[in-house]
């Protein structure tokens, strides 16, 4: 049972005047008594909140900062009336900070034997699974002097995406890539190595292009057009370590790199591709190969959405071999990693050549702005103190990066807003140059 603050109004009215009058246990008892009275009487009235019947349906998927709405009816088989309140609670991170009491709790009638349809907007703030806790049920008597409680388990899960605000460049780097496979007004020939068509000669083609053959047939000088190869593997690789749960800015790194590889799996996909994901710390956390090529963009949203940074140190070596085991011949392998000297320098040099031996290898990492605003300092002590500091940070992702570029390496170094893009351009560029 609960009693309404109505309830405790009455009690308080009706005691202030026998407690200044008449003062005694029997003034007390003549108040108290009918109002006792009266809450068992509404109490009984009030329709039972565990016969009472719920069924969900709504959305079961939505992109991080979008709304998703779930439908909750709520049937009642008893012959009372409800008069009730309900609160549908879900995780914290379901709805914007402040907005949960508003969004979860709701007035509702329902007659006897009838249903009413409730909706709940969820605003999750997390990526991941979320998943219904309880429904709690307050069903108040007619006088609403007291009121039965009660909850009831009604699961309902949905998934919570990464948001993919990347898709934005999406239509720039499609078009560039059909400048690359001549499908445009713009003929933009990349150095592939599928042979295309011939074409004649002009001033500044590169003689190495001249097809003699077709030149001894024809009465002008031939030369041969390429395209960027197709049906070439692409392997994405996401260190998910401890370097993966640094935040910059609002951002924690492993969302950033999740970004880029939602961007360059649609990229790869449509420029004739096959991709792959393998997500790595101590252990595979994630895998999608062999996909259709219109079910790997689904799949690879799938495997992410319940990614989470471990703060252990990644093992290199592990992840190497599963890289191996994973694209047993030659690809483009992406490596969505740190550029942290110690666990470059120490972890992934000494393995690195496994990868550069078999595979084209492309490394992505998150830089922080707020480096080069320390390295621009000036004015004060304190900003010349940050000044050092950046450079001597800068200077040292600048010889990391070197030492990869030694070993063969592609290095992209960017902010978590730039990161996609430079990674989709490094993409273009190493398929216009023929290393896949």
């Amino acid at each position: 049972m609960a009693l309404t603050g109505r309830a405790a109004l009455l009690a308080a009215l009706g005691s202030l005047p026998v407690a200044v009058v008449a003062p005694s246990w029997t003034g007390m008892l003549a108040v108290d008594g009918p109002l006792s009275l009266a809450i068992l009487c509404d109490y009984a009235l009030a329709a039972p909140v565990r016969s009472l019947q719920f069924t969900r349906s709504g959305d079961t998927s939505v992109r991080l900062g979008d709304r998703a709405e779930v439908q909750l009816t709520v049937v009642n088989p008893s012959r009372r009336p409800l008069r009730a309140q309900l609160r549908d609670a879900w995780p914290p991170s379901s709805w914007l900070p402040g907005t949960e009491p508003a969004a979860s709790r709701h007035e509702l009638t329902v007659p006897a034997g009838e249903r009413r349809l409730i909706r709940t907007i969820l605003r999750p703030t997390r990526r991941g699974d979320r998943q219904a806790a309880q429904i709690t049920v307050r069903s108040y008597g007619p006088l609403g002097l007291a009121a039965r409680q009660g909850s009831h388990r009604v699961p309902w899960t949905v998934r919570v995406l990464p948001p993919f605000t990347s898709r934005k460049h999406l239509p720039s780097r499609l078009a560039r890539m059909r400048e690359l496979d001549g499908r445009t007004s713009v003929l933009t020939r990349g150095e592939g190595t599928e042979f295309d068509s011939l074409r004649a000669y002009v001033p500044g083609d590169d003689v190495r292009s001249i097809d003699w053959r077709a030149t001894a047939r024809q009465s002008k000088v031939a030369v041969r057009t390429w395209r960027p190869e197709r049906d070439r593997h692409v392997l994405v690789v996401l260190d998910t370590g401890r370097t993966s749960a640094g935040r910059v800015g609002d951002v924690p790194r492993l969302d950033a790199a999740m970004d880029a590889t939602l961007l360059l799996t649609a990229l790869a996909t449509r420029a004739g591709d096959r991709v792959g994901l393998l997500a790595y710390s101590r252990g595979t956390k994630a895998r999608v190969r062999g996909r259709a090529a219109g079910d790997v963009l689904p799949a690879v949203v799938d495997a992410l959405t319940p990614l989470e940074p471990e703060l252990v140190e990644t093992d290199t070596r592990g992840l190497v071999a599963a890289a191996i085991a994973q694209a047993p011949r030659h690809s483009l392998v992406v490596l969505l990693t740190s550029l942290d000297a110690a666990p470059v320098e120490e972890g992934l040099l000494p393995v690195l050549p496994q990868l550069t031996q078999r595979h084209t290898v492309l490394v992505a990492a998150v830089s922080d702005p707020r480096i080069a605003d320390m390295a621009d300092a000036r004015g004060t002590v304190d900003a010349m103190y940050e000044a050092a500091a950046g450079v001597e940070a800068q200077a040292q992702r600048h010889r990391t990066a070197h030492k990869l570029r030694n070993h063969g390496v592609v290095v992209v170094d960017a902010s978590p807003d730039a990161l996609a893009p430079a990674l989709a351009d490094a993409y273009l560029a190493v398929k216009a140059a023929g290393r896949l």
